[in-house]
């Protein structure tokens, strides 16, 4: 059985401040406590023959597969179909302003010089087929919290990609095998059509 492990990053200061990112060339580090995130998730999946870690272009989330990974020697692989999304002129907005955008637009809306939520997630589902066609048995993928969100989702059947699950927390693994990784890409599609 192959086996994918799907975490979001570690806790990073733009958490602390509650803005909101999606371009990747903006540096943003790890707090203190998600460098203990980091190193709780690397004794999480220390039982697990990894043969293979996907970061997104995001410094955050390679700093959080480094400090899991420590000395395992696990190969990285930036994957750029898992970024977060693109917020365009949103970047740097609270998360609250950035709430209220998405309040009065649909998923289908493009953020202001960026993509839509739909884009988004159409990317999503590639990046999971694009997972899917590797021949590594089990690989950690450290990414964002909405294409973890809409993969459970997904993969549960439910027909709303933001429920019920929603809050995912950071540096927290979530397991998937290949069927039902395979089964969340094609839920994203089908739902988004």
């Amino acid at each position: 059985m192959r086996l994918f492990v799907l975490a979001r990053h570690a806790h990073s200061s733009l958490n602390d401040e509650g803005r909101v990112n999606g371009d990747p060339s903006v540096p943003v580090a790890l707090t203190e406590l998600g460098r203990s995130q980091s190193e709780q998730l690397g004794h999480e999946v220390a039982n697990v023959a990894l043969e293979l870690a996907v970061h997104t272009r995001f410094g955050r989330t390679l700093e959080t597969a480094k400090l899991a990974l420590g000395h395992r020697g696990v190969p990285l692989r930036e994957e750029a179909l898992l970024d977060d999304v693109d917020i365009g002129d949103l970047e740097g907005w609270s998360i609250a302003d950035y709430r209220e955008w998405k309040r009065h637009h649909a998923r289908s809306d493009p953020f202001p010089g960026g993509e839509s939520l739909d884009d988004a997630g159409r990317r999503y589902a590639r990046a999971f087929r694009a997972l899917l066609a590797r021949d590594e048995q089990a690989a950690l993928v450290v990414c964002h919290e909405i294409p973890i969100r809409y993969a459970l989702n997904a993969a549960a059947g439910s027909g709303d990609l933001d429920g019920p699950e929603h809050a995912i927390p950071n540096a927290t693994p979530y397991l998937f095998d290949e069927r039902m990784l395979e089964r969340a890409a094609d839920r994203i599609e089908h739902i988004i059509g």
